[in-house]
This record gives C-alpha cells, structure tokens and sequence, in this order.
C-alpha cells in the first residue's frame, strides 16, 4: 500500500488514505488486522473475496439498507464478537456501507477504530474521507448521523472494472462536481481531454482522477470539518435539487450520482437567473455533464411538484428556516443564497409550466 495523502479534520484527527497496487496488495494489508475486527459488506462486494471473515454482516445493496435495522445489527455483532473499544470495524463497500459502518464505530462504545475500503467511484471520491456518517429516516436522506472521520482509507482502482454503467457513472458525477468547486483547471481540464479513457476506465488515467477529485474535497473540508464555517457547504452543490429527487422518486429512478448532475445543472441555472453566474459558464459546465450521458431533461410532473418541495423544504441547509442552494459565481466561487419558490419550480417542472 502507497501512502496518497493525509486529512486531518477536527481535533487533529487524521485519515491516512492509502493506495493498493491490486485486489491482493489490498488483501494482504487487510488480513494484518488480526481478529479484533467486525467486517461489513453488503451482497456485491462479499463477492470480491472467495472466503469472507467469520465476523460479518452483509447488508443489502442499495439505500434501502441505510437504516436503524442494519445499524443495531452491526452493533450487535461487535458486542457479540467481544469487539473493544481497540477494535475495529471495516466497511467494505460503497456509500452506504461507508456511511452506516461509519456510524456504528463512533457509536460503539463511544468511538472505536475504523477503516474504510470504498469500493464504488462515488465512495473512493466522496464519501470516504470527511467524516460524515448518516442512516436514512422516515424517507429522508442521511437525518441521522454523526462526524467520525475514518483512522484510514484503503483504495483499490481495480476494484472499479466490476462496477455497472450506472454505478460508475453514479460517482463520476461527484467527480464533475468537485472540478467545478476546483480553484485551478487541473481536474476539469482532465475530464475534458481524457473523456474517452475515463469512460473506458483507463487505470492510470482513474488514479489521476481520483487522486485530483479527493485533492479538492480535503481542501474544502480541512478548512471547515464540522461544516460550521459554510465552507464545506459548497461540496452540497447540485445536492439540494438532487436529494429533493432523490427522496421524491424513491431512491429507484435516478443514481445519487445523476441526481447530482441534474441538481448541479438546476443550481447553474438558478445561478444565471439570479445575476451571479455567468451564462457562457454554466453553459460550458452543463456541456460537459452532458458529454458523460446524464440525463438533464428531466422535469418533475404536475402531480410531483407538492411532494419535490415538501422534500426541499426539509433539506439539512437552512439558514433562518430557508433552504440555502449553492451557486456558482466561477469555477472554485461558490456562493450560498436562498430561492424565491417560483424559480425552483420553473427550473425544476415540466416546460410547460414556468419553462416555455
């Protein structure tokens, strides 16, 4: 394993994120850990190993295991199994594994360790490091949750051939994102000239990638670990229009990742409605999700609109009981404002209404 890179957040807690030359490189690391470990995968990737640890929870794939059921189970093993508060819980999986996993070690027993092996685009890129932990609630996404930032991250490129079109293009959604709040060109400048070997999974090109995408979200979330600064706000951009579909379709019609890139193109356009993005910009930056095969198009039905606003309206960004959405007034500006109701809905509905 090859040391990527250190995060240090609040507290002087430190993320040491590591790089593994293959799937056995990996392996090896992992079986140093002894049997003081609780694992947790969920049903793809307890396939990755040909014999799984004793001391295992497999969840379901998907949201709909990110909830208090899976949390108590993973707290059950460890008090089974006799786990310390020396000892460690390895989630092995993508997003949600990471997210829940993450919340069982900094509750058991008031904090043990943890170690995290992001296994999906999305995971490797952003929920590994930040120390954001959550479970789903009454259908609303992430409600319960705590800071816990993981002792380390092991990253295996490789990992990612496995993944579908779909959950691939899930993370390289954030990674777009992250090249927008990027303060130089160096990522947005990558996903325009090696589009085609990205889409390919070209695996020189992906550590590239994941390295300059993970570079930009430490930069936010150093400087602001407990999100109370407002700067590690700017990493929700497109997430407020995108959790609100996320939760209204029921986590089944759009990936979280193409939830985010319909979410980012709304906010880029809510940014020139409103005076503080520059048109030709958000315009340049729409292209090029669309480039990757988003669906941007896609607009909330008459019947939809009460419930897409009653999910917005319960949006963890409040400020003085309004949603804040963020803008963006360049590459690496954001900004965070509220919106008058009658411009969500236009940006947001059927063309037909407020759109044509």
């Amino acid at each position: 394993m090859k040391p990527l890179m250190t995060v240090t957040l609040a507290g002087g807690a430190k993320t040491e994120v590591l790089l593994a030359d293959d799937i056995k490189d990996l392996s090896a690391h992992l079986g140093g850990y002894g049997r003081s470990v609780v694992w947790v995968f969920d049903s793809n990737t307890n396939k990755l190993f040909r014999q799984l640890p004793p001391s295992r929870i497999i969840l379901e794939s998907g949201e709909s295991a990110k909830n208090l059921v899976s949390l108590e189970r993973i707290i059950s093993l460890a008090l089974d199994e006799g786990l310390g508060r020396d000892g460690r819980i390895i989630g092995f999986g993508g997003g949600v594994v990471g997210d829940i996993s993450s919340l069982a070690a900094s509750l058991y027993m008031r904090g043990c360790r943890l170690t995290l092996v992001p296994t999906t685009l999305l995971s490797m890129v952003d929920a590994s490091i930040g120390g954001k932990t959550a479970v789903d609630f009454h259908g609303m996404k992430n409600m319960i949750g705590t800071f816990y930032p993981a002792n380390e991250v092991l990253i295996s490129i490789d990992v990612l051939k496995s993944l579908s079109e779909r959950e691939y293009k899930s993370g390289l959604a954030e990674v777009i994102k992250h090249a927008l709040l990027s303060e130089d060109q160096e990522l947005y400048k990558l996903l325009l000239a090696r589009r085609t070997e990205i889409l390919d999974r070209e695996e020189e090109t992906l550590m590239k990638l994941v390295e300059l995408s993970l570079l930009v979200k430490k930069s936010y979330i150093e400087r602001d670990p407990t999100e109370t600064q407002g700067i590690r706000k700017a990493l929700n951009l497109g997430h407020t229009f995108g959790h609100a579909l996320e939760s209204s379709t029921r986590f089944s019609a759009f990936s979280h990742g193409a939830a985010v890139a319909w979410g980012t193109v709304r906010a880029l356009e809510a940014g020139v409605a409103s005076g503080i993005t520059d048109k030709k910009y958000a315009s340049a930056a729409s292209k090029l999700f669309g480039s990757f095969g988003y669906d941007l198009d896609h607009r909330i039905g008459r019947g939809e609109w009460i419930e897409y606003r009653n999910h917005l309206s319960k949006d963890k960004k409040k400020l003085g009981g309004e949603v804040q959405f963020v803008l963006l007034r360049g590459s690496g500006k954001p900004e965070l404002h509220p919106l008058p109701w009658n411009l969500i809905q236009s940006l947001v509905m059927e063309k037909a209404i407020g759109r044509g």
